[in-house]
């Protein structure tokens, strides 16, 4: 059966503002080396990546403990494109996006605005649109096994691209709401827009990191025709 697989992960670039990444050559063949090999390093909560329960709850599993079965399956798109520049995206909102969305799905928040702002300017950052606390709690009510964002979902993170503010707790919304709760958490897609129907198969693979909590990721959507 034809299918479509849209990629919905950002690049990882070592010029990138907020999340330095070391890349250098261990052989290379313009040295005279045999073969050539690169070596990367960055936070596991940069680019597209996956947040583990770890993260914010020090009893909560690790990367390597969530099954494949937790970060893979149907997934319902819940659109809230219609939010603005610095707008809250309310319960109300992700409801009326969010209408096929059943128990055990994952759950793509899609407010498209990568198409308005890049990743790597801090206006993607300032200016983006965020969840509210009841709307986490709707996502949370729905039962899903999973979330994936196109947008920094929490307000607070702009305060660390503002003013280099550390948050509370508590302002991490999303990340008290649903991981500590066991919602696994995808962030920084992008690409969402590209999906054209409701419910779709999604891929999210997070490297098998050890006792860590998030892994880079790389996150598809298929559409079977």
């Amino acid at each position: 059966m034809p299918r479509r697989i849209i990629d919905l992960s950002t690049p990882i670039d070592a010029g990138h503002f907020r999340w330095p990444v070391e890349r250098r050559k261990v052989k290379s063949h313009a040295a005279g080396d045999g073969a050539e090999a690169t070596f990367l390093g960055w936070t596991v909560h940069g680019f597209t990546h996956m947040d583990a329960p770890r993260h914010f709850d020090p009893e909560g599993a690790t990367t390597d403990e969530i099954g494949l079965e937790t970060v893979i399956g149907t997934a319902c798109v819940v659109d809230v494109s219609q939010a603005r520049a610095d707008e809250a995206v309310t319960a109300e909102m992700v409801a009326a996006g969010g209408t096929a969305v059943q128990p055990g799905d994952i759950a793509l928040i899609r407010s498209g605005w990568d198409r308005f702002e890049s990743i790597d300017r801090p206006e993607f950052w300032t200016r983006s649109p965020w969840l509210t606390d009841d709307a986490c709690r709707w996502l949370l009510q729905r039962q899903v096994k999973a979330v994936a964002f196109d947008f920094p979902q929490d307000r607070c993170i702009r305060d660390r691209v503002i003013g280099d503010r550390v948050p509370e707790r508590a302002e991490m919304t999303s990340h008290v709401i649903l991981l500590a709760n066991g919602v696994i958490m995808f962030e920084y897609l992008r690409n969402m827009m590209a999906i054209s129907r409701p419910r779709v198969e999604f891929i999210g693979l997070p490297l098998k990191v050890a006792r860590c909590d998030g892994a880079p990721a790389r996150a598809i959507a298929i559409e079977e025709s």
